[in-house]
């Protein structure tokens, strides 16, 4: 597989809907519309291979620190290799490029979340989220997805310090 990760574009919102409409009928995702993912087709992160997206995810502003992953999915056929961790380490990079301090995500299945390193929180811990859709939607106060929190400063500081004891590591081994 040779595949590409990159920004999508209004262009491709009709591949997005197929993707995210074919997850969503197997009950992992709420619907999104097509005028919805023209006007925002360029928050979606995808990894094509041979010219053609396997997977996406969009990252939505909630607030000037808070970023949220909303329809993260993986063609069928692509699953279990490793895209959905490599889109995810890409929204995360674009997460902390653009001076977010935490990313969350809602989920119905938080294990992949918590092995990206996101933890499950009360929804009360994310009140952008609470405010930019939960207060309007249908299963308000009887929601049964999981709130997932990733810190970006936190594991940036721990990314700094396995860098540094890799760095020491080496050092010690080259003396």
């Amino acid at each position: 597989m040779t595949k590409t990760i990159r920004n999508a574009n209004r262009t491709e919102a009709a591949a997005l809907h197929a993707l995210i409409e074919a997850h969503r009928v197997e009950g992992h995702l709420l619907p999104r519309s097509l005028g919805e993912l023209e006007l925002h087709a360029e928050r979606f992160v995808v990894i094509e291979d041979a010219g053609r997206i396997v997977a996406c995810a969009e990252l939505m502003k909630l607030s000037g620190h808070v970023a949220e992953v909303r329809s993260l999915v993986v063609d069928r056929g692509h699953r279990g290799g490793g895209i959905a961790a490599d889109l995810m380490t890409a929204l995360v990079s674009a997460a902390r490029d653009a001076g977010y301090l935490s990313l969350c995500a809602f989920t119905h299945s938080p294990a992949f979340f918590v092995r990206q390193g996101f933890s499950i929180v009360p929804h009360t811990w994310v009140p952008e989220k609470i405010q930019a859709d939960c207060t309007s939607c249908a299963f308000f106060r009887r929601c049964e997805q999981y709130a997932m929190l990733l810190p970006l400063e936190l594991m940036a500081g721990a990314l700094r310090q396995a860098q540094g004891r890799r760095a020491e590591a080496v050092a010690t081994s080259a003396a």
